[in-house]
């Protein structure tokens, strides 16, 4: 049987548990996807081919709305994954890519609403999204160097001004808040 200064102290540390318990909000509820294959990969320039084969697929301006942010989304969590190995050179090429696509996300948001289509939940889903990429480069900017030197072999090396091109993704997507 347990004895009652036990039975107290459990009970106690029960309700300190109840009590003190702290909620975790996120900024935003849009979720990125799972890394596909990097490059290195065979898999890599199947999934580029892929990729341009896909942008005919999706047709009309909401399709091709969710097919540029599907594509800025997957090349951004390319880009972090990148900077976390170091590969800036890579990372570097990703994130101007998952700027392109960002880019392109909106004109096709305006030609639907110059048909006449309701546009708020695409512009609800841009700012999450906006908001989502904006956190996820923060994160970058704080693990990266101002500048890197990239020397490839048997090659003349190159100036890699990594802060400025992540501060220019974040104002990408601010425009887009």
């Amino acid at each position: 049987m347990i004895n009652g200064k036990l039975l107290l102290s459990i009970l106690a540390l029960v309700i300190l548990f109840l009590t003190f318990q702290s909620s975790v909000y996120a900024q935003s509820n849009y979720v990125l996807p799972y890394p596909s294959a990097m490059p290195g990969s065979i898999f890599y320039k199947l999934n580029l081919v892929k990729e341009q084969i896909l942008k005919y697929w999706y047709f009309g301006d909401f399709g091709q709305f969710h097919y540029n942010l599907k594509q800025s989304d997957k090349y951004l969590v390319e880009a972090k994954t990148l900077f976390e190995y170091k590969q800036y050179l890579l990372g570097l090429q990703a994130l101007k890519r998952s700027d392109k696509y960002f880019s392109n996300t909106l004109p096709y948001i305006i030609k639907a609403q110059k048909e006449g289509k309701n546009i708020v939940q695409k512009q609800n889903l841009l700012k999450e999204a906006g908001l989502k990429h904006i956190n996820v480069i923060n994160s970058i900017k704080e693990e990266i160097p101002e500048i890197f030197i990239w020397r490839p072999e048997n090659s003349l090396s190159s100036r890699l001004d990594l802060k400025n091109a992540v501060q220019r993704s974040i104002s990408i997507r601010k425009k887009y808040l």
